[in-house]
């Protein structure tokens, strides 16, 4: 199976790899380009990856995911050149009961932005481009404080026991 994908992401197939009658729950999750970063104007992003280490990185982690909770987890992670609105990372995981495909879902998305060497660079509207840290980290207090995930506003993993990468600026 592979995890990085060049064409554009199937979500109705990748879920079809995890429902089944005996799995009642189901999360995904869905990271798609925007328009802005920090108050500048995207116009596309281009992914890059280093393929072997990335794809047996992705296979970890979804048996991380399936040794910790009882769920069965599906990935894509686009690379490429993408357009506003197009999906660059898909994940599906599904359970008896939903907390344990949201705690998978959300285990293997902080987990994929952690470890595996995906390298994205932003390309904005006055022509500039930028390399951007996946791995980076917020420094906002008030949301820190609260327990929350700058990036999501879901509850911070670190909170439920789940390791998530060190606190650092935000680049994405």
């Amino acid at each position: 199976m592979s995890y990085l994908v060049t064409d554009q992401i199937d979500v109705g197939a990748l879920l079809a790899l995890v429902q089944s009658p005996e799995r009642g729950g189901v999360a995904c999750f869905l990271g798609t380009v925007r328009n802005h970063h920090r108050g500048r104007e995207v116009v596309r992003l281009e992914y890059s990856a280093y393929g072997p280490m990335a794809e047996a990185e992705c296979g970890r982690i979804v048996a991380e995911a399936g040794s910790r909770w009882d769920v069965v987890v599906a990935l894509r992670h686009r690379i490429g050149e993408l357009d506003i609105g197009d999906t660059a990372v898909a994940i599906a995981a599904a359970s008896a009961h939903r907390d344990d495909a949201f705690l998978a879902c959300r285990y293997v998305i902080e987990e994929v932005k952690r470890r595996v060497p995906i390298w994205k660079r932003e390309v904005y509207a006055d022509g500039s481009v930028e390399w951007v840290d996946p791995s980076a980290r917020s420094e906002d207090p008030s949301v820190i404080a609260r327990g929350r995930s700058p990036r999501s506003n879901l509850v911070n993993p670190a909170t439920l026991g789940i390791a998530s990468a060190p606190a650092g600026p935000r680049n994405d």
